[in-house]
């Protein structure tokens, strides 16, 4: 049988009637209906050119025909390549130059421009958040019938760009291998059946929202409720005929502050899964007492998917993103070495597994430095493993200070002042010192008044925490930037504090040095 991922999932359910994605106006799509539209877009996708092997790109807004377009690219054994819909134009056109798709789907708004970057874009076709736009011209005419194109474990199904704030983007290269492990080991992990219903509010050019909530509910022969966008009042709505939610921890925030989350609205839920951003403690344990579900967290990257998931049976440690997935070997690692590090150790999060991806998109030399030579991918993220098996992430090896020659883990400064009453939340970063090397800052925001204030932070901390990992300069904020997928920004906050005039970038409250 071939590997291709949409045959896979797609083989034995084709003629269902079990409804895949129900529209946001409460329209249904039966999976039968979606190897039809699928059909006929990916002969579509043929008369646009597009060939075995090549690159698709996308950089539209969520709607079922974008999920559509996703799957008929497989069908024809396309590359997809999600784009962020908040890149600017130069931005797109630096991904479009890099992967030179055969073609690439943009806004309407944009296609003029697309048209005219560097090189000359072989076909450029549009689609809205209506799923209305120049790819659908004639589709409603095409055969309902594709003979999907075969392709092996190995081939390329999908390119993710990384966010690039350490530089030049790369593009990670996954393969139908890859995206198909992962979907069967978080189907197998996270009990997954037919009979689950997805509330997804997630965007789809991520691997949250597109691989982890698309494949996971294709391999089980479950059902999305898509919405246009992530609204609590919403959400807590369709906890009444649905079983799971897959969010960021700025869901779940955000869905605490609503009077109508209680364990009764929540009753009818099976499963509210965390990830691409740390949950905190405070967090997962108001959840729990809100709620009476524990918020299962999960850890994964652009490069690898999922790697490891609290269990569904079992402890969900808050703070903790669990044990390694079913195929996936992680070991903690001296990232100067390589060295094996002992439990309770800190040090670079390694993986090997079908899930790794293929590599970096013509970047061979960085490719191999990102692998040691038994096969272990190396993250760049800095975590332990306790004493049960769970894995506890410390920060980004980016992120790690270095003062006065000590390590300094942002990770645990965060968890430590997330522990002081009136915190809401913190980023915690370093800054150029001349005499130390590096600086601790920390950015704040704290909650609603009677607010805390700075000597009650330091008094906490310094009852806590050795004096070196102090901050020695503390700033009071309304808001973190974040990333599409509410990822703190760090990178940002660093440019921020370093610049004269922090306030407008950060939205300031207040800031105090010692």
């Amino acid at each position: 049988m071939s590997a291709n991922l949409f045959t896979q999932f797609f083989a034995a359910r084709e003629g269902s009637a079990h409804p895949f994605i129900e529209r946001p106006d409460g329209g249904a799509l039966t999976y039968r209906d979606t190897a039809e539209a699928t059909a006929r877009l990916a002969h579509r996708l043929v008369q646009l050119g597009v060939k075995p092997g090549d690159r698709v790109a996308a950089q539209i807004e969520r709607s079922v025909e974008a999920i559509h377009l996703y799957l008929a690219c497989l069908r024809v054994g396309g590359v997809y390549l999600p784009l962020n819909t908040a890149y600017t134009l130069p931005e797109l056109e630096y991904f479009v130059g890099d992967a030179q798709p055969a073609l690439v789907v943009c806004s309407p708004e944009r296609r003029e421009a697309v048209t005219r970057f560097p090189g000359a874009v072989p076909a450029v076709a549009t689609l809205d958040a209506n799923g209305e736009g120049s790819l659908m011209e004639g589709v409603g005419r095409l055969p309902t019938r594709f003979d999907d194109v075969a392709r092996a474990e190995d081939d390329l199904a999908a390119i993710l760009y990384t966010s690039g704030t350490t530089g030049r983007s790369k593009g990670a290269m996954l393969t139908h291998g890859n995206l198909a492990s992962n979907a069967r080991a978080l189907a197998t992990t996270w009990r997954y059946t037919a009979d689950d219903r997805l509330i997804h509010a997630l965007p789809l050019f991520h691997t949250h929202g597109l691989f982890v909530a698309v494949n996971v509910t294709l391999c089980a022969g479950a059902s999305i409720i898509l919405l246009p966008k992530f609204d609590p009042e919403r959400v807590i709505g369709l906890f009444a005929r649905s079983t799971v939610l897959m969010g960021v921890p700025t869901f779940y925030t955000r869905l605490l502050q609503h009077p109508r989350l209680d364990r009764e609205s929540a009753r009818p839920m099976r499963l509210f899964i965390s990830g691409s951003a740390p949950l905190t403690a405070e967090t997962h344990d108001e959840w729990s007492a809100r709620s009476g579900h524990a918020i299962l967290e999960r850890y994964g990257m652009t490069e690898t998917n999922m790697n490891t998931s609290n269990p569904y049976d079992g402890a969900r440690k808050p703070g903790a993103v669990g044990l390694p997935l079913p195929g996936v070997e992680i070991r903690i690692a001296d990232a100067q070495t390589g060295r094996a590090l002992a439990g309770g150790e800190a040090g670079e999060i390694e993986i090997r597994g079908p899930n790794v991806f293929k590599g970096y998109w013509r970047m061979p030399e960085k490719t191999a430095a990102e692998f040691r030579t038994d096969g272990f991918f190396r993250s760049g993220d800095v975590g332990l493993i306790d004493p049960d098996g769970y894995l506890h992430i410390v920060g980004r090896a980016k992120d790690l200070i270095i003062t006065g020659g000590y390590n300094v883990y942002p990770r645990e400064i965060e968890d430590e002042i997330g522990q002081i009453p009136g915190i809401v939340e913190s980023a915690v970063v370093g800054l150029p010192d001349k005499d130390f090397g590096e600086s601790v800052a920390a950015v704040i925001i704290r909650s609603a008044p009677p607010q805390v204030t700075v000597e009650q932070v330091r008094a906490a901390l310094e009852a806590r925490l050795a004096r070196y990992k102090l901050p020695k300069r503390i700033v009071f904020a309304r808001s973190l930037p974040r990333n599409a997928m509410g990822k703190v920004q760090k990178n940002l906050i660093r440019e921020a504090l370093a610049s004269p005039a922090p306030s407008a970038a950060l939205d300031l409250e207040e800031e105090v040095k010692s």
